[in-house]
């Protein structure tokens, strides 16, 4: 449909050799726009339909009148992407918008492929769909998922802000509290640090709506492993296959995995190593499941005076939240384990 200098010279109107009633006869019964040029990319016909959707008559569209028709910001990578194509005699495909006969610009699907004739290049035969529906339905989606990241990034700054305000309160009423009520405080304050964490990795995941269990698990022990005693915990992550999992699944993991990390902390001295290893199990086509064992480099202490243990009851409410299926306690005669739900189809619409 394009040459490297456009032309305006009009080519004459009798059918070129090759491009006769029969073929004219074939182009005007399809049910979509059609097109036909010769080897230097000069249009010598557009079917009825084509005629239908412009508004103009055949005479006017043929050459490179039809051109006249392209938006103007369309034109010039048009006509490079056509250009191209017919240097090195290759199929091409390329979107442009195009004046209605009602002056409405129309997206159009345009696919052509070289026409030979005993094995002479002759032109090019294109048809084009229009596409404005699903270019429409494109910007739509792009525009709710900025203001959808937008709305995430502002509810994620708030919950940020509120975290930190309590963890001042916790650590100053900690600071008032009797000396036996202390470690509570501070396990508290602990685990409210650990869900912001666990929120900051999820708001700084790639892709909010399915995020990479993996990639999410390693940047979270990170962040984990510098929390509270650093350089006496280490958490790792390792196993076979991939999965990605929702956000409120990987919010749940986040909270398991942190608080399987604050029970460590909470049963050991500042002195002790924790360490807490966690493996993924992702067979294909089989559901995602978890390993998580915790253990110490040496005996652990009786606890930290006035620090309850919930760890058990705090990770199965997590669990259940999203439907993640439970057992064991994470040591290394009983794992934790966890079988993670399903991904949910999407809905309709």
């Amino acid at each position: 449909m394009d040459s490297d200098r456009p032309s305006t010279d009009r080519p004459d109107h009798d059918p070129p050799q090759g491009l006769g009633d029969d073929f004219r006869r074939f182009a005007d019964f399809v049910p979509q726009m059609m097109w036909r040029s010769d080897d230097q990319g000069r249009a010598l016909h557009h079917n009825e339909r084509w005629l239908q959707f412009t508004g103009r008559p055949l005479e006017e569209e043929l050459g490179d009148g039809w051109r006249r028709g392209l938006h103007p910001d369309d034109f010039e990578r048009h006509a490079k992407i056509v250009s191209e194509a017919f240097r090195a005699r290759e199929p091409f495909s390329v979107e442009f918008r195009l004046r209605r006969h009602d002056g409405a610009y129309r997206w159009l699907l345009d696919t052509a492929r070289p026409v030979t004739e005993d094995g002479r290049f002759t032109g090019y035969l294109g048809s084009c769909f229009d596409i404005t529906d699903r270019k429409n339905a494109e910007d739509h989606a792009e525009a709710a998922l900025v203001e959808k990241e937008t709305l995430l990034a502002e509810i994620y700054h708030r919950v940020r802000n509120n975290l930190q305000v309590m963890v001042s309160l916790i650590g100053l009423y900690g600071r008032a509290a009797p000396e036996p009520c202390r470690g509570s405080f501070d396990a508290l304050g602990q685990r409210v640090r650990a869900i912001a964490l666990v929120q900051q990795h999820l708001h700084e995941a790639p892709h909010i709506a399915s995020i990479d269990l993996r990639d999410y698990l390693h940047r979270l022990a990170s962040g984990l492993g510098q929390l509270r005693r650093a350089g006496r915990i280490g958490v790792t992550v390792d196993g076979s296959g991939t999965s990605v999992v929702e956000p409120r699944t990987a919010n749940a993991l986040g909270m398991i995995v942190a608080e399987v990390v604050a029970e460590c902390l909470d049963a050991t001295t500042d002195a002790v190593t924790c360490s807490v290893a966690i493996t993924i199990v992702a067979g294909f086509g089989e559901p995602v499941g978890l390993s998580i064992v915790s253990g110490h480099g040496e005996a652990a202490a009786a606890g930290r005076p006035g620090v309850p243990k919930l760890g058990p009851r705090l990770i199965a409410a997590y669990a259940a939240q999203a439907e993640i299926a439970v057992s064991g306690d994470a040591t290394r005669a009983h794992p934790l384990e966890l079988q993670l739900p399903e991904a949910r189809a999407p809905g309709p619409g």
